[in-house]
């Protein structure tokens, strides 16, 4: 797919197949890709921005870049980058609609991880070309972001006829794509939801423990495991579980049970639930045998307590 590019100010053209990018959004993510297309030599032609810190977050990812109102940075781009909250994509989208705001041939793509192409109707009926680009990665909204990239893979999903070109853009911010179909966005994200969001409880929680213990440097204690943790999984599956659930010794879950009774409910209840999860899918894939799941799962009940 190319464009036609028009004359940029002073009478200067882009590079052919570069596009005119406008980014609704200078959050963490919008900012950031922003840049990182701006990188590969299209150009961010304006950007929305409304609190300080957004405001900030555009100065030094993207300066020189017009801050400008949404409705004028639909008018003036050949690529609609959206990057807001997931609750605010459908009304965004469907509010532009509403005031004829898309133009025919215009590239919108957003960056819900929830949504696929289907939220982006309103524009696709006005002739738009809809493109979902979720990058697989948590974000500090700083430039350090930018040297992350390359080890980022991008969800992405597209109509058939347009995939290269939603493909083609991750590889240009330097990327990875993988392609995930319009029914299977909410799963995908959901995965990556756990997989992310709840290893920051976890760790969370076990700093809370040993932080209560007069621990002064949890972070020494927990980071090294973790990060091998997470490694070994990643590398072996379930297969690379060690620890007292998957050496079926119950006697130990037990004890981790009783001395848990006095912590924080919720540190007690993730510890008893991922604790038995755990245990059953030790049974299931054959590293535990039936009866050592068994005891795993009663050893997690405190006397005098429903056992999980």
């Amino acid at each position: 797919m190319s464009f036609e590019q028009a004359p940029r100010p002073g009478g200067t053209r882009r590079k052919p197949g570069r596009l005119g990018v406008g980014v609704i959004g200078a959050g963490r993510v919008g900012a950031v890709l922003g840049a990182a297309l701006r990188a590969a030599e299209h150009a961010v032609v304006g950007v929305s921005a409304v609190s300080e810190a957004s405001r900030e977050r555009a100065e030094n990812l993207l300066p020189g870049v017009p801050v400008l109102e949404i409705p004028q940075i639909v008018e003036r781009s050949e690529l609609v980058l959206i990057a807001v909250p997931d609750d605010a994509l459908p009304d965004l989208v469907a509010g532009l609609a509403a005031v004829g705001a898309w133009q025919p041939g215009q590239l919108v793509a957003h960056t819900s991880g929830r949504f696929g192409t289907a939220v982006l109707d309103p524009a696709r009926k006005q002739g738009a070309i809809p493109l979902a680009l979720h990058p697989a990665m948590t974000f500090t909204g700083l430039s350090l972001d930018l040297t992350r990239l390359p080890d980022c893979t991008f969800g992405v999903t597209a109509p058939a006829a347009v995939l290269p070109v939603a493909q083609a853009l991750v590889v240009e911010m330097g990327a990875e794509p993988v392609v995930i179909d319009e029914q299977d966005r909410v799963i995908y994200h959901a995965a990556l939801a756990h997989a992310s969001n709840h290893l920051v409880t976890l760790a969370a929680q076990s700093t809370q423990l040993l932080s209560g213990i007069g621990v002064e440097r949890p972070d020494r204690l927990l980071g090294p495991l973790m990060r091998a943790s997470l490694e070994n999984a990643l590398a072996g599956g379930e297969g690379a579980l060690t620890g007292p659930v998957a050496r079926g010794d119950a006697g130990t879950v037990a004890s981790h049970s009783v001395a848990l009774s006095s912590a924080p409910e919720d540190v007690r209840e993730a510890y008893i639930r991922l604790a038995a999860v755990t245990a059953r899918r030790a049974v299931q894939r054959g590293l535990l045998s039936p009866s050592q799941g068994q005891a795993i799962i009663e050893a997690l009940a405190v006397p005098g307590e429903e056992n999980e």
